[in-house]
């Protein structure tokens, strides 16, 4: 049986779509049996759907308009998750901070990010954008991508992967954005591909230990 791989999505889903790709040609050995958006009718839905995969909408906004807690609203995605028995939990752009009360009933699962920056720099949001304008102002000669454990900490996680990534002279905001998409699709199935081996020798010397 593949191993089990739940995605969680806010936007386009172009990462997704490298998951999905790597996996009907074979590259990558898993199934996904979910993707989660936390926005509706974003196109990573649409993309999902069209492999076949089974989607759900949880948005925070309801939450908060009822008087609910992020609390309540990370307890139930954490549920959401587990009802899918993954193996490896994936936030490809997700654009939520997860609080302690999710990340608590993972205890066991890994769960990996994917942020275009290298570690310890351009945290959070727009890290792309604030990459651009470091280069224009002479603060940094590159940027890059890095596939990361997620923690607490935003984009804090230890970097299990990292690419560097050259910002041209020429280039404007759109033209590095496509290179660091690009990394990004290669570097985030390079990255689920190491942590579902590595679960799988943990299973194996675990049952012969």
């Amino acid at each position: 049986m593949a191993p089990r791989v739940v995605v969680l999505i806010s936007g386009t889903g172009s990462n997704l779509q490298a998951l999905i790709d790597a996996i009907n040609s074979g590259e990558l050995q898993a199934e996904i049996p979910l993707v989660i958006s936390n926005r509706s009718k974003v196109f990573g839905l649409e993309r999902a759907e069209r492999a076949g995969i089974p989607t759900k909408v949880l948005a925070l906004k309801p939450y908060t308009t009822a008087g609910k807690t992020r609390n309540q609203y990370d307890e139930d995605l954490a549920q959401l998750i587990g009802a899918a028995k993954p193996d490896l939990v994936v936030l490809a752009g997700f654009m939520h901070i997860l609080s302690p009360s999710f990340l608590d009933q993972f205890p066991s699962t890994p769960l990996i990010n994917l942020h275009p920056a290298l570690p310890g720099q351009f945290d959070g949001a727009k890290a792309i954008e604030r990459a651009f304008e470091a280069y224009q102002s002479g603060q940094i000669k590159h940027t890059g991508v890095m596939v990361h454990r997620v923690i607490q900490e935003v984009d804090g996680g230890e970097p299990l992967l990292v690419r560097e990534v050259e910002i041209k002279p020429e280039d404007d905001l759109a033209a590095l954005q496509e290179r660091i998409h690009s990394v990004e699709h290669k570097l985030l199935v390079q990255g689920t591909a190491m942590v579902l081996q590595e679960e799988e020798a943990k299973k194996r010397s675990a049952v012969s230990s």
